[in-house]
């Protein structure tokens, strides 16, 4: 799908889980004619018990369900609560279950997080369904109304009817997809846009922030959970900071929920340090947030903007150029920087030994799995 500016949308800044999860769950409740969802992350728990509940109740009202996992991220959702949801109605598909086939197909996940409802409301963010979400993991989301709300459709639309995907149990049954219904143009509206990648071959949302980052005259923002950056957008990066413009990262700290990540991504903060990148390590929770602000142009979704998920995932994120939503992010990213650590340059290039040996041993293993490419 060619990614299209649109105008005349609407887009509400949803931070922390207990602003998205009810405005969510809120939308699901008032649908009429259909909901959409497609999710990276899905394990049987709390969480998961509140988004079927609300998924069940509209099938069992009529409206058309249709439940999109990822075939190893939703492993987590047990037997009897996949049956819970067929018996309820729900129409549920897998991408790409693991299978005896090749390793890079087994690398290749769908980790876009997508709610449609109706046609008229789209949700998109880094949320999953697992508990991690209810308080431990901080994250943010976008409600969405406006003409791209079709795009975030189309995107679900066409996953849906791929060859990759196939029905959870050969007892579900084929409810063909309801006719797409048109969304609202708002007046007032902002301008904004629906960005996918899919893996090597498509990477629209690389570009467009390579594009951001090469171009930004004043800031260039980053939250990311998984530092480990390509080495053309670090070099992008430094030379923004070298040209004057604020580069700040804003990472998680000691609580992570792969350790070795962190490791694998601070052996780049030296360099980055150098060039005048400013470096924050949230500390109140592991943040799982993904969201970029550069001058005026947001960026929120579902892609870390690391290599693995660049080479492997299918993404997609929603960008917005508009200052109103840009003042909200930024004040977003002033708070967590508050509640962060700052890296000091020259105590980091005085880090002990032990600290390097990590960064060395984790970075060798990041580049060996990048080698299974």
């Amino acid at each position: 799908m060619s990614p299209i500016w649109r105008e005349g949308n609407r887009v509400t800044l949803l931070p922390e889980a207990s602003r998205f999860l009810p405005a969510m769950l809120d939308a699901i409740h008032h649908a009429r004619h259909y909901v959409l969802v497609e999710l990276y992350l899905m394990a049987s728990g709390t969480l998961a018990d509140r988004v079927s509940e609300a998924l069940m109740q509209a099938a069992r009202r009529g409206v058309s369900v249709y439940l999109l996992l990822d075939g190893f991220g939703s492993m987590g959702l047990s037997s009897n609560d996949r049956h819970r949801l067929r018996q309820a109605g729900i129409q549920l598909r897998l991408f790409n279950p693991l299978g005896f086939h090749s390793l890079a197909r087994n690398l290749s996940r769908d980790h876009r997080k997508i709610v449609v409802v109706d046609g008229d409301v789209a949700f998109t963010g880094g949320f999953g369904a697992v508990d991690e979400f209810l308080d431990a993991w901080y994250e943010i989301a976008v409600r969405i109304e406006g003409p791209v709300v079709a795009d975030w459709e189309t995107l679900f639309r066409r996953l849906w009817r791929s060859r990759l995907t196939r029905a959870d149990s050969a007892q579900a049954s084929r409810q063909p997809l309801p006719a797409p219904r048109e969304p609202m143009r708002y007046p007032d509206g902002v301008r904004g846009r629906t960005m996918s990648a899919r893996g090597y071959r498509y990477q629209a949302i690389r570009y467009s922030l390579h594009r951001r980052v090469e171009t930004a005259q004043t800031r260039i923002w980053l939250c990311t959970p998984y530092f480990v950056p390509t080495f053309a957008l670090r070099r992008r990066l430094t030379r923004a900071a070298r040209r004057g413009v604020d580069v700040r990262l804003l990472l998680p700290g000691a609580k992570h929920d792969h350790p070795g990540v962190r490791y694998a991504g601070q052996r780049f903060y030296q360099a980055m340090l150098k060039a005048g990148v400013r470096i924050y390590e949230f500390q109140p929770t592991f943040i799982h947030a993904k969201f970029v602000l550069a001058d005026d142009w947001v960026s929120i979704g579902s892609c870390n903007f690391d290599h693995w998920n660049l080479h492997w995932n299918l993404e997609a994120n929603q960008e917005v150029d508009d200052p109103g939503l840009a003042e909200e992010v930024r004040q977003l990213f002033e708070r967590h920087f508050a509640a962060s650590d700052e890296v000091d340059a020259a105590r980091w290039a005085a880090r002990p030994w032990t600290q390097r040996a990590r960064e060395w041993v984790y970075g060798l293993l990041d580049a060996a799995v990048m080698r299974l490419k």
